[in-house]
């Protein structure tokens, strides 16, 4: 079976055929580095980390590309407020950065450049754009892209600019001749950091946030992508407009697949700074394990939406725990296990990921397949196991270490879980009762239920 990849801009599964036979091109939307990262980005983070780790897996050499915005209003502003120079703080935020992606597994991508660092490929960009008609100065000094010279404008978004302006934000009072005309070229304000302008034949100033991407993306890529990345709230109008600038420039497609991961909301809504609805990840590190979180972003699909809860995180603890239960006390080759994919659990796991990186129906098989371990206490099947889940990230810690980190409920604590697991199950609250019972096996106890009650073992 062919690798199929969901495109939006087709709004199809398609299957995936890179412009170069063995290589990917791949360009994820990073951060925009003025403050700590938080779980949505570590969503979309660890969504393209599995991706990549597929594509290496499936034979193709991959160039990955997760740029890093470090100029912006809201960079500008925290450095000021801090009294610091822009290049310090994005240091400082970049270096942080590391720390939690490194800390939830996630491989280092190809490059990371950052938007600072390729100025002059911005502004050659736009100096063609406006060669072409496609771009114009504004009154306030400013350069804009006009959006309705571009005919293809709103084929990502599916919308068009009849139906996006119903929806605009932007007033017309910025010298733009239509609030849609993303800006390519700010012009510098007195007010401003020197650090925040740089010369041009547009006058002193820096660039628009879309231009930044096409930008780095065709500079380390080529003018057309295999795949194009980046969260769902991406979609309009930043790679909108990326489609715009780059193929309005260059005269091809911007990217032959469009790849969009979902949010992580909290009661239903998107997580995000602006919300004030954030939970960071370091602060999510000081109470859950690394692997838990990746394993709770991992289970579900990548475009589906998710929800975060500390009970969501208490479940996937417990079955992490369930998987280093099955692997404790079997002892894999030392060596890394070649995967054989004519095994049948191999073989499914494959058919998932190339489904659209179909990771919920991936992690069900190793789910089947902990419970053969457990039966049979194959040191193969184990081997099996933990290479599989290698390639998603998982299941590379030592069992026992696992098994035995926060196990510190005592007897009595055991015994008012269980009687409250009873009381529940007797109310017919049968998701709180499964949910106690995940709860002890996370911490590595077993309850075996029996016509006179519940009894409870270690599973270490």
């Amino acid at each position: 079976m062919s690798l199929r990849i969901h495109n939006t801009l087709t709004r199809e599964l398609q299957t995936f055929v890179p412009l170069q036979p063995g290589r990917v091109g791949m360009y994820v939307c990073g951060m925009t580095v003025y403050d700590y990262c938080h779980l949505g980005h570590a969503r979309s983070m660890i969504a393209f980390d599995v991706v990549q780790r597929w594509l290496r897996q499936s034979g193709y050499a991959v160039d990955y590309v997760r740029n890093i915005t470090d100029i912006d209003d809201k960079i500008i502003r925290r450095a000021v407020e801090n009294g610091e120079s822009i290049r310090a703080l994005t240091d400082r935020m970049v270096d942080a950065l590391h720390e939690d992606a490194d800390a939830l597994g996630i491989e280092r991508p190809t490059h990371e450049p950052r938007a600072t660092e390729f100025i002059p490929q911005m502004l050659s960009m736009i100096a063609t754009l406006e060669d072409k008609g496609l771009a114009y100065r504004s009154t306030n000094g400013d350069v804009n892209y006009a959006v309705r010279k571009f005919p293809g404008y709103g084929k990502l978004s599916g919308k068009s600019l009849d139906e996006l302006h119903a929806g605009e934000r932007v007033a017309v009072l910025d010298g733009k001749e239509d609030p849609l005309d993303p800006v390519l070229w700010k012009s510098a304000k007195p007010s401003e950091p020197d650090d925040a302008k740089w010369p041009s034949d547009f006058g002193v100033g820096r660039p628009g946030w879309h231009i930044e991407c096409s930008a780095m993306a065709c500079e380390l890529l080529g003018q057309t992508l295999d795949i194009h990345g980046g969260g769902m709230d991406l979609q309009f109008p930043h790679h909108e407009n990326e489609i715009a600038q780059s193929e309005g420039a260059n005269g091809q497609p911007l990217a032959r697949t469009w790849m969009h991961n979902g949010f992580i909301n909290i009661d239903d809504e998107k997580m995000s700074k602006s919300l004030g609805n954030f939970f960071l990840i370091r602060d999510v590190l000081k109470v859950f394990d690394a692997e838990t979180i990746r394993f709770f972003i991992v289970r579900a699909h990548y475009r589906s939406a998710l929800n975060y809860s500390n009970v969501h995180l208490d479940d996937a603890r417990a079955s992490l725990k369930r998987f280093y239960t099955a692997l404790d006390g079997v002892t894999p080759s030392a060596a890394a296990v070649a995967i054989d994919w004519a095994n049948p659990y191999a073989a499914r796991f494959k058919a998932a990921m190339d489904e659209d990186f179909g990771t919920p129906e991936a992690v069900a098989v190793l789910f089947d397949l902990a419970g053969e371990v457990n039966r049979t206490r194959s040191a193969e099947l184990a081997g099996l196991l933990k290479a599989l889940g290698g390639l998603l990230g998982l299941l590379q810690a030592d069992p026992r270490a696992f098994l035995q980190a926060g196990a510190t409920l005592d007897e009595a604590a055991i015994q008012d879980l269980i009687r409250q697991r009873a009381d529940a199950k007797a109310a017919k609250n049968f998701a709180e009762a499964d949910r106690i019972r995940n709860e002890l096996l996370a911490q590595g106890i077993v309850l075996k239920d029996s016509p006179t009650g519940t009894t409870w073992a270690s599973a270490q």
